[in-house]
């Protein structure tokens, strides 16, 4: 059952760009060739196979004086071949490498796109940077937005000496988009665990609230469970949102900062919606402060390579065009 839900979940949950806004190629030499990408943007492409046997195409941006690397997970209605210009002046910005990933079935990586799907992806994304460029715990940051605050909490969860972890415009979970609800139901996806019992789901189904609900609103609602995952995060945690996002309620990023066991300085943009923080001054200012403190913590508390935990394998128009459902104030 709990298979069903998602799938059918995964169909209005995500929206990649159609048709997708690149293509990729293999070269004579055979390296993975990016259209409109090149060479003096001093970009490496890859083409990733993941535990769910799909290929996804991700890009390695380089700074020569680069002290952390940025994984940087996008959000939706977005692929790659839109972010190139936030990535350069990230890049420049913060004196960072930068990491990117296509999901599954966004741009030209194969697949359909699901949770455990996006699981698999960041998790291939992760393996390609210890073993291509031989990058450390240590010396990475995590970054989701929007619909990738659920892989990246998914990573962050099981990495426990990550540098650092951005979690922008983020989510608690699909339900709490849509409605101000408290409880973890069972068929959600990107949670952690599933403890309610079948009683629980008979006692929502005959609530007034199933009677009102759309079945749309009821597939989507099924999306995004990042409430959990955020307690088991061990690394500083900046949280950005905008105070008029109309898509994501304040609310979801209070909710996840307050959650937070190692928080940093969180960043409220006043009159920020949820598509256009990138262009108010506070965000590059604030995010700088955080990787130069993230900088300074590096030299007063270094930490050894540690692995994914035990449990991290799964058993189971604009760059910033991240969500499409509607409005909805979340009560704390």
């Amino acid at each position: 059952m709990g298979n069903v839900t998602s799938n059918v979940a995964a169909k209005f949950a995500f929206f990649p760009p159609d048709p997708p806004t690149y293509e990729v190629n293999k070269a004579e030499d055979g390296r993975v060739v990016f259209s409109g990408l090149t060479a003096d943007k001093n970009a490496e492409v890859h083409l990733l196979e993941t535990k769910g046997g799909n290929k996804i195409v991700a890009t390695f941006w380089k700074h020569p004086f680069a002290r952390f690397t940025l994984l940087y997970s996008h959000g939706n209605a977005a692929d790659l071949g839109q972010m190139h210009e936030l990535f350069i002046e990230l890049r420049a910005h913060l004196r960072v490498n930068i990491m990117s990933y296509d999901y599954s079935g966004y741009g030209a990586s194969t697949g359909k796109p699901s949770e455990v799907n996006t699981y698999y992806d960041i998790e291939a994304v992760y393996n390609c940077l210890k073993r291509e460029y031989n990058i450390k715990q240590e010396d990475l940051i995590l970054y989701g937005q929007s619909v990738g605050s659920g892989p990246t909490l998914h990573l962050g969860s099981r990495l426990k000496k990550l540098r650092g972890l951005v979690l922008h415009s983020a989510i608690l979970s699909g339900i709490r988009v849509l409605y101000p609800v408290k409880m973890t139901f069972w068929f959600d996806i990107f949670k952690v665990r599933c403890n309610l019992c079948v009683w629980l789901y008979h006692l929502f189904c005959c609530s007034q609230l199933f009677l009102k609900l759309r079945v749309k609103e009821l597939i989507v609602y099924l999306f995004l469970q990042n409430i959990d995952k955020i307690r088991h995060v061990s690394c500083p945690v900046l949280v950005i949102h905008g105070t008029n996002d109309d898509i994501v309620d304040l609310s979801h990023g209070k909710r996840l900062w307050e959650l937070s066991k190692d928080k940093y300085d969180p960043l409220w943009v006043k009159g920020g919606g949820h598509c256009n923080l990138e262009t108010y001054p506070e965000y590059i200012k604030h995010l700088r402060k955080f990787i130069n403190a993230m900088e300074k913590l590096a030299l007063t508390k270094p930490t050894n390579k540690q692995q994914l935990t035990p449990n991290s394998s799964m058993t189971e128009a604009k760059h910033n065009k991240c969500l499409r459902f509607g409005k909805i104030s979340l009560v704390k």
